[in-house]
């Protein structure tokens, strides 16, 4: 057998053998939950919130960083849109600092409608491992302030 024969042969023993080893969808295990999902409704959705500002404040934060000291003013200088499938962004400048206020595009049933950070998040996240404290508003019109785990 030619060595390009002998190699065929190798691929498609090899996948079999991958196939083989792979199990039924009947036995296999449910996936495993989230920690969000563990978590009480107005956590998680301050979770989810802060997830999101805390990415959009890093991208802020890297903006800054690489023009001269001055925060992105609209989204699409940094490359973001302002509406996503599950998240209406928002960004403004407050004494040289970008402030971001991420909400949900619909609120209805939800604990928490929308959140907001500045840079802080990302010194308080480094500092407290992981975890940072984010404000948030309630349909009810509070304002709360939620611990959030870093993405």
């Amino acid at each position: 057998m030619s060595r390009q024969g002998a190699r065929a042969v190798l691929l498609v023993a090899a996948g079999l053998a991958a196939c083989a080893g792979s199990s039924s969808s009947k036995s296999k295990a449910p996936p495993p939950s989230s920690a969000l999902d563990t978590l009480p409704p107005d956590r998680r959705d301050a979770a989810l919130l802060g997830r999101e500002v805390f990415q959009l404040v890093d991208k802020a934060a890297d903006y800054k960083g690489s023009h001269r000291g001055n925060p992105p003013v609209t989204l699409r200088q940094m490359g973001v849109e302002s509406l996503a499938p599950v998240f209406v962004r928002r960004i403004r400048v407050v004494s040289d600092s970008a402030v971001v206020t991420v909400a949900f595009r619909k609120p209805r049933g939800r604990t928490v409608e929308s959140c907001e950070g500045t840079a802080a998040i990302l010194e308080e996240a480094t500092l407290r491992g992981g975890t940072f404290s984010i404000l948030c508003a309630t349909p009810s019109g509070a304002i709360n302030r939620y611990q959030v785990p870093a993405p």
